[in-house]
């Protein structure tokens, strides 16, 4: 294909044959018509392969989405993190685990915790927390406020105007927290019922005098590493009670090895817990002879990302079944170490940049740090993704009815203006060319004017608890995960088109592709597309698509 890598390409045997059969071919019929022919001749492999019921566009919430064209035949090696990623877990049963942990840490410092309830419809992954007015706020790809709460208490458009009008966010500033995972919902949730309880006198002085010191405690009693470690020992002691088996998964990654990818397993957790949570998830759905060692060409543990991309550190290799370590200074493939870094795995593997993809969950961890450091390309794991995907069609009558709705208010709006417009020029002793404006006396205009105005207030009546209700299918507090208003992106969103190459809800998503795979990003809209006239190529397509994703997810 023009313009595209084919390695990783099947060796087609006897290609002088196929060469001279499509040669000829060529001689009779367009490029464009042969393809037609051999998909109206073949085509009907894919139903008779029994791909067509799980393809990605016969399942829209699993599918694979592309920010960045990628030609998946031509990555040689593919890193993937554990937890998150190819473990997967009970969210709200981790997370609630974790917010446990943080209350009676809490408790044991004097705080009034008394009453409190974990509640994961409160905040999602992707909001951010103001630390220093004690606010949760959620904005759009430029860092504009669009919703907020103080505390628990949602906060009304005009007071996030009042607060939030002069204000852009930006992330590096310690005064903002990115909630960028799952595991940063249970510290938000704490944050946001304490506000409440430092607002009416029950955190004590002793303890925090402002919201951003209240930031400090909430954070301090949900250290990641120590509720991470206390998490991990429960779910060792009762791995079915939180992990969610995917019988997908490992032929997932058999597909990709055994079509000649290198695989990697790359994971910040431990070399006790990494064993025991693979051996669970994947050993029972792999042939018989198969452990999940087997899948990887180099397993590294205790990674320390995001140090892992961006500088070299203490390496170990593993040396016993029980974990014994010894010092080492280079990684080979085919080893289990502790520690090291990108630079080794890529001097080891002889590969870097654009051949190299990494695979994980966290949007700076995991993806932004290899993207920037070492030009990986990159696949972010975005679990909330299958349940925002049929909220948005769920949602989808709502959002064209508010569209119609704010339409018509343009309309308004532009007669309003320009009926303004002839009384301005009017007052100045000025006229429209060819005084096209003479049939209006000023008191029709300001009838119809006053009129207008009328017409424009009570659509705003309508539109702005409709505004308010947009996305309550996935949050009825914060909406979509990757929408900020009627017509932008989230700010999250805006990181993941910015870092992450593809995004998709679950690694085996990739079964219901091929190691094979050419993925293409949309055709992205520009501002001044719609001011092109007539019906275009991409028009129809899109309309096209848009009718078929409508029937998928009839079928769900």
């Amino acid at each position: 294909m023009l313009g595209e890598s084919t390695r990783g390409d099947l060796s087609l045997r006897q290609p002088s044959e196929l060469g001279r059969t499509l040669r000829g071919s060529a001689h009779s019929s367009s490029a464009e018509d042969t393809a037609v022919e051999l998909l109206e001749e073949h085509g009907d492999l894919m139903d008779r392969l029994g791909a067509r019921g799980t393809y990605p566009k016969g399942s829209p919430v699993r599918g694979i989405f592309c920010s960045r064209t990628l030609n998946f035949r031509s990555i040689s090696t593919i890193g993937y993190d554990m937890d998150f990623t190819l473990i997967n877990y009970d969210v709200v049963l981790w997370e609630a685990r974790a917010y446990a942990y943080g209350i009676e840490t809490l408790r044991q410092q004097g705080v009034a915790v008394e009453g409190l309830r974990f509640d994961p419809s409160l905040v999602m992954r992707g909001l951010i927390i103001d630390r220093k007015l004690g606010n949760i706020v959620k904005a759009d790809r430029f860092g504009y406020v669009k919703r907020a709460m103080h505390g628990t208490k949602f906060m009304s458009p005009a007071k996030i105007a009042d607060v939030y009008g002069r204000t852009l966010i930006d992330l590096r500033s310690p005064r903002w927290t990115f909630l960028n995972t799952l595991f940063t919902v249970a510290e938000a949730v704490l944050y946001a019922q304490l506000v409440d309880r430092l607002d009416e006198g029950g955190v004590p002085n002793t303890a925090a005098h402002s919201y951003e010191e209240l930031h400090g405690l909430v954070s301090k009693a949900l250290i990641r590493s120590q509720v991470e470690a206390m998490l991990k020992q429960e779910i060792i002691n009762n791995p079915e009670k939180f992990v969610e088996l995917d019988p997908d998964l490992p032929p997932t990654l058999l597909d990709q090895k055994q079509a000649g990818k290198r695989l990697l397993l790359i994971t910040n957790s431990d070399y006790e817990y990494t064993s025991t949570m693979m051996s669970y998830s994947f050993d029972r759905f792999l042939p018989a002879e198969m452990r999940w060692r087997d899948l990887f060409d180099m397993v590294i543990v205790s990674a320390r990302k995001p140090d892992f991309f961006s500088s070299d550190q203490s390496l170990y290799e593993v040396v016993t079944e029980d974990g014994l370590m010894r010092p080492c200074q280079s990684v080979t493939v085919g080893g289990l170490y502790c520690g090291g870094s990108a630079r080794m795995v890529e001097k080891a593997v002889g590969v870097s940049g654009d051949d190299f993809l990494y695979v994980g969950d966290h949007i700076y961890t995991d993806v932004s740090v290899a993207k920037i450091n070492h030009r990986w390309r990159t696949c972010l794991i975005l679990r909330e993704l299958e349940e925002e995907i049929k909220a948005l069609n769920v949602g989808r009558q709502h959002r064209e009815q508010l569209k119609r709705l704010m339409n018509k208010k343009e309309k308004l709006g532009d007669l309003f203006s320009m009926l303004r417009l002839v009384l301005v020029r009017r007052k100045n002793k000025r006229s429209f060319p060819d005084n096209v404006d003479a049939f209006l006396h000023e008191n029709e205009i300001e009838e119809i004017l006053g009129k207008l105005l009328v017409a424009m207030e009570r659509l705003d009546a309508d539109i702005a608890p409709m505004l308010v209700e947009d996305g309550r299918h996935f949050n009825a507090t914060w909406g979509y995960l990757s929408r900020a208003g009627l017509n932008d992106k989230s700010h999250l969103q805006r990181q993941i088109e910015k870092y992450a190459d593809i995004y998709t809800s679950r690694v085996s998503n990739f079964l219901r592709y091929t190691p094979f795979m050419y993925f293409r990003s949309p055709s992205q809209s520009l501002a001044h597309d719609r001011m092109i006239p007539g019906p275009s190529v991409e028009d129809s397509t899109d309309l096209d698509d848009a009718a078929e994703y409508e029937n998928s997810m009839e079928e769900m």
